[in-house]
């Protein structure tokens, strides 16, 4: 006995040859015209990150640095995502920009290495 068409021991696949809509046309399920571009919107206004710039003072276990920034203050500030991704090291003196988090001013991100 010779092997069914599509190769499983199954039913042969069933096509649908009926008529196309404006959608399934075919470019795929594209629309017509070109939808807008939006802009991404954060839901929280006036919450968010405060950019500031500073030099790396210590660095501590686990990529944790300690941050001073012109104005006397220190913040426990860890590396961001992409910065761990590309291996960017950080060593005492580093010129740094972070983003210091608006719920707790002793805490921030270090987002990138100004020198």
């Amino acid at each position: 006995m010779a092997n069914p068409p599509n190769g499983r021991g199954s039913k042969p696949q069933q096509r649908n040859n009926g008529p196309r809509s404006n959608n399934q046309q075919r470019g795929g399920a594209r629309p017509s015209s070109p939808a807008p571009v939006k802009a991404k919107v954060s839901s929280d206004d006036g919450e968010g990150e405060i950019e500031m710039e500073g030099v790396v003072s210590a660095v501590l276990a686990g990529t944790m640095f300690r941050v001073k920034v012109a104005n006397g203050h220190e913040f426990l500030a860890h590396i961001s995502g992409k910065m761990r991704k590309r291996f960017i090291r950080l060593v005492v003196g580093d010129r740094v920009k972070i983003e210091v988090s608006p719920y707790d001013m002793s805490k921030a991100r270090i987002t990138f290495r100004l020198n």
